[in-house]
């Protein structure tokens, strides 16, 4: 047993801990949860806890139903209850088969395996998201618009507002489970917020963005409003995206920073951008995996719909930020094609592979673009060598369905799992008749 996990079972004792949450992912990114009382801590650390895995999406066959989920140690947080209850902790988890091998179906795994592949060649891998989301009032019948708890707009101060004081309560809980936060403010649509998370290794941060949606969906049903983080709720207003800032380290060193260079861009981070540029069509049915998702990348508003980069453009699919002197460490891309629903395992896996596959092959990077993508005409953007991201979750799937690339980070399970759940999404996304189409041609053909 190791520090962390005699640590983990300590801090149990000594805080007199009731329940400890067992949590991962499906290969959705949906949260999935088993309590355990305490004097089962100690097995499920060191031998796991078995459950029937082919009950979850996409985690493994029926026919090798039986899988062990064991808790990492090193993510072990009291959970801030409401009415001051510490009695709950959590621990994220790795699924493993009844041998004790990796499940293929485990997206956390796939990160790390990722991951691995990074450290292999001295890299470190670090994110910093951008999380939006929209708080409307309660509602039961969800045929009809979603009402948004107020009308503020990007950075407005609103006296005495809901907003406010929800941020308040999210940032608070989330760094009494250690997760920093560095901004939060009202974003541009009513009702529309966004908190930002410190930047930290990646499979932190991807552990981070399924705390984070979970507290901020408990904290809404607390206070008998509704938080939602789907990408494109209001029609005539913004959607909600996960913009996130992505760096390597060598060690200590920023690996994307050089000192007079352009943008004091190094040619690691140049290489590793021009990587997530050449495969940025293929890896967007993961970044952006629902049918809505399309209604946001496609809505306007800054949404990034075409494959360039740009230094403080903000209608690109990358973009450089402007370098602060003196703060090398904070050299970094920005990626703002994620939404806040994908599986933040599969994401950045797949965000770092096409990086590296950059530095790998060392692919050049294009001239940045400094227009407003959406101000030129197709023909322009022709001209300039700009591809569009795909338009619709049928197309992105096509793109992704092809790549081989694609299947080889995520694995052959999580790949055609994936493929085969999103394909049935846009089959019956198909079928419907929409609100649109009655009220545009019933009266009238």
């Amino acid at each position: 047993m190791n520090k962390q996990q005699e640590f983990a079972l300590q801090a149990v004792e000594e805080n007199d801990i009731h329940f400890i949450r067992l949590w991962f992912a499906d290969v959705l990114g949906q949260l999935k949860s088993v309590a355990i009382a305490p004097g089962e801590l100690e097995d499920a650390l060191e031998e796991g806890i078995g459950f029937d895995g082919s009950a979850i999406e996409g985690l493994t066959r029926v026919s090798e139903d039986d899988m062990l989920v064991r808790p990492d140690a090193s993510t072990f947080q009291i959970l801030p209850l409401p009415g001051g209850d510490h009695s709950t902790a959590r621990m994220f988890c790795d699924i493993l088969t009844p041998e004790g091998e990796p499940s293929m179906g485990d997206s956390r795994h796939v990160l790390r395996a990722a991951l691995d592949k990074a450290k292999g060649q001295g890299f470190s891998f670090y994110c910093h998201p951008e999380i939006e989301f929209y708080l409307f009032e309660h509602q039961t019948d969800w045929t009809q618009p979603p009402v948004p708890i107020d009308e503020g707009g990007y950075f407005d101060q609103v006296p005495r507002s809901s907003s406010m004081d929800f941020r308040r309560a999210a940032v608070g809980q989330l760094e009494q489970l250690g997760i920093p936060v560095e901004f939060s403010h009202h974003e541009a649509g009513p009702g529309q917020n966004e908190i930002d998370l410190r930047h930290t290794d990646a499979l932190s941060a991807a552990d981070n963005v399924m705390t984070f949606r979970t507290i901020v969906k408990e904290i809404s049903l607390d206070r008998g409003i509704y938080a939602s983080f789907m990408p494109k709720p209001l029609v005539d207003q913004p959607g909600s995206g996960m913009h996130t800032h992505l760096s390597l380290f060598e060690g200590d060193s920023n690996a994307f920073y050089a000192a007079g260079e352009e943008f004091s861009m190094s040619q690691t981070a140049r290489q590793f951008t021009a990587g997530i540029l050449y495969h940025a069509q293929e890896i967007t049915a993961v970044m952006n995996q629902f049918v809505n998702s399309y209604k946001r990348l496609w809505g306007g508003a800054e949404a990034p719909s075409y494959v360039c980069w740009g230094h403080n453009n903000r209608s690109a699919l990358l973009r450089v930020p402007q370098y602060k002197p003196g703060k090398i460490n904070s050299a970094r891309v920005e990626f703002r094609a994620l939404d806040p629903t994908c599986n933040p395992y599969l994401a950045y896996a797949l965000l770092l592979a096409s990086g590296l596959d950059g530095i790998d092959k060392q692919l050049e990077l294009e001239d940045p673009t400094d227009d407003d993508v959406w101000e030129l005409t197709d023909a322009e953007r022709q001209a300039m060598g700009i591809k569009p991201l795909p338009g619709s979750l049928d197309s992105a799937l096509k793109q992704m369905e092809k790549s081989e690339f694609v299947a080889s980070v995520l694995g052959e399970h999580v790949f055609e799992y994936f493929l085969r759940n999103k394909h049935a999404e846009w089959a019956q996304y198909r079928q419907q008749v929409t609100q649109y189409e009655l009220t545009r041609y019933l009266p009238r053909l």
